[in-house]
C-alpha cells in the first residue's frame, strides 16, 4: 500500500519547467493564529529531487499574495516557515486561490485555474482510496495480532482488490483528463514504475492536449518512449532464433578473445559478477554441467560485470570456473552487456553450433536438460 500512499510524493518530486516572465498570481489565506511577518516560500524541485526557493513573501493578517512566471503548467510548492508540510500548486497563468489551516498544509484547498481544479480533484479521489487502504491495513494488523487468520486473509484479498481499483482509477483519470498536467505526471510515474506498458503509454501521450505536451513531464514521457523503442529494437538482435551478435573483450591474462573464437557445438554466454550472489550460487551447477559436457562440445564464455580485476580473478579461481572469460571491468556499462541488452544478472544465452540463440536464462536442471538435448 506504500505505493498508493506515496503516489503524490513520487509525483510532486519529478517536475521542473522552463518559464517566461508573466503568469500566475497566488492569493493565500492561512487560518490558525499565524503571526504577521511569517515567511511564505515558493519552491521547486531540482534534478537531485531537492527543493529550492524561487520566491518568498510574508503573511499579513492571515493573508499573502505572491506571483511568478508560468509559460506552461508546472508544479510548485508552498511552504510556511517553521510549519511542517507543504502544498503542491500548479503554476499557470491566472489567479489561484489558496486556503489552509496552519497545521494542515497537506490538506490545503487550491482552486481558481483549470490545472489546479483538475489536480485537486485527483488528490481528493486519491486520498479517499488511501484512507480506505489505511483502514484495511489497520484491521488486518489487528486480525493478525489476535490470530484471526480467516479475517486476515479476507482483508488481504480486499486490500489487493483496492490496489487494483487504485490502479484503474489512475488510468481512467489520465484518459478522462488529457488536458491535465497531473495526467502527464501519472503517465511519467507509470512508465518509471512499469505500471504502464509502453504501448499504452504511447496512446495516452498521443491523447494529451497540445499545451500539456509542451510541459517537461510530457517531454520526459516522450524520451522514455523513444528509449523503450530503442531497447525493443536492440532486444530483437538477441531474441531466441536470432544469430548471436559477435563481440570480443579482454581475458584475465590481458589477451583479446571473441565469441567466434570461443564457440563450440553448443555455447553458453554467461553474464555474471563476483559480487552477484545468485550468480555465485548457480556457479557450482554450471561447473558440473561444463565438466560433464565440455568433451562433447560444450563451451562457455563468461562475461563479468565486475569493477575490480582482483575480485573477478579471485571469483574465477574460488569457484573453479575453468572456461573462457572476458571483462571490461565496467559494471553494467560493459559494452557486451549493452549489446545483449542485459540489465540484470545472472543472464545466460545458449547458442547452437551455428551461433543461433536457442534458449535464454535457463538454470539448474533446465539448463542441463537443454545442453543434453542439443548435444545428442
Amino acid at each position: 500500500m506504500k505505493k498508493i500512499l506515496l503516489s503524490l510524493t513520487v509525483i510532486v518530486g519529478v517536475v521542473a519547467c522552463n518559464s517566461k516572465p508573466e503568469g500566475f498570481v497566488l492569493n493565500g489565506t492561512l487560518t490558525g493564529d499565524v503571526e504577521n511577518g511569517t515567511q511564505i516560500f515558493l519552491r521547486k524541485i531540482d534534478e537531485n529531487n531537492q527543493p529550492y526557493d524561487i520566491d518568498t513573501t510574508t503573511v499579513e493578517n492571515g493573508k499573502f499574495t505572491i506571483s511568478g512566471p508560468a509559460d506552461s503548467p508546472d508544479l510548485i510548492y508552498v511552504f510556511v516557515d517553521k510549519i511542517q508540510g507543504y502544498t503542491p500548486v500548479v503554476a499557470e497563468k491566472g489567479e489561484i486561490e489558496f486556503s489552509a489551516q496552519k497545521d494542515s498544509l497537506n490538506f490545503a484547498k487550491v482552486k481558481g485555474t483549470v490545472q489546479n481544479n483538475i489536480f485537486f480533484n485527483y488528490l481528493s479521489e486519491s486520498r479517499a482510496l488511501s484512507d480506505q487502504a489505511m483502514s484495511i491495513q489497520k484491521d488486518m494488523q489487528n486480525a493478525n495480532m489476535s490470530g484471526n487468520e480467516a479475517t486476515a486473509n479476507s482483508l488481504r484479498d480486499e486490500f489487493a482488490e483496492l490496489q487494483e481499483e487504485y490502479k484503474n482509477f489512475e488510468l481512467n483519470f489520465i484518459k478522462n483528463n488529457p488536458n491535465g498536467l497531473i495526467s502527464a505526471l501519472l503517465i511519467e510515474k507509470g512508465l518509471g514504475t512499469r505500471m504502464i506498458e509502453s504501448d499504452e503509454a504511447q496512446k495516452m501521450y498521443d491523447a494529451l492536449s497540445p499545451e500539456i505536451k509542451e510541459t517537461l513531464p510530457a517531454k520526459n514521457i516522450l524520451k522514455s518512449l523513444e528509449a523503450a523503442k530503442a531497447r525493443e529494437e536492440k532486444g530483437k538482435s538477441t531474441e531466441i532464433g536470432a544469430t548471436a551478435p559477435d563481440f570480443s573483450g579482454p581475458t584475465p591474462d590481458g589477451k583479446e578473445l571473441s565469441l567466434k573464437e570461443a564457440m563450440g557445438k553448443v555455447t553458453i554466454i554467461d553474464f555474471w559478477a563476483a559480487w552477484c550472489k545468485p550468480c555465485r550460487v548457480e556457479n557450482p551447477n554450471v561447473v558440473n554441467i561444463y565438466n560433464k559436457y565440455h568433451s562433447k562440445g560444450l563451451n562457455i564464455i563468461g562475461v563479468s560485470l565486475d569493477r575490480k580485476e582482483e575480485d573477478w580473478k579471485k571469483a574465477i579461481a574460488d569457484d573453479k570456473l575453468s572456461w573462457n572469460h572476458i571483462s571490461s571491468l565496467d559494471y553494467f556499462n560493459d559494452a557486451v552487456a549493452k549489446l545483449y541488452n542485459v540489465e540484470a544478472i545472472p543472464a545466460t544465452f545458449i547458442l547452437d553450433e551455428n551461433g543461433v540463440i536457442v534458449a535464454k536464462n535457463l538454470r539448474g536442471p533446465e539448463l542441463e536438460s537443454k545442453i543434453s538435448e542439443l548435444l545428442q
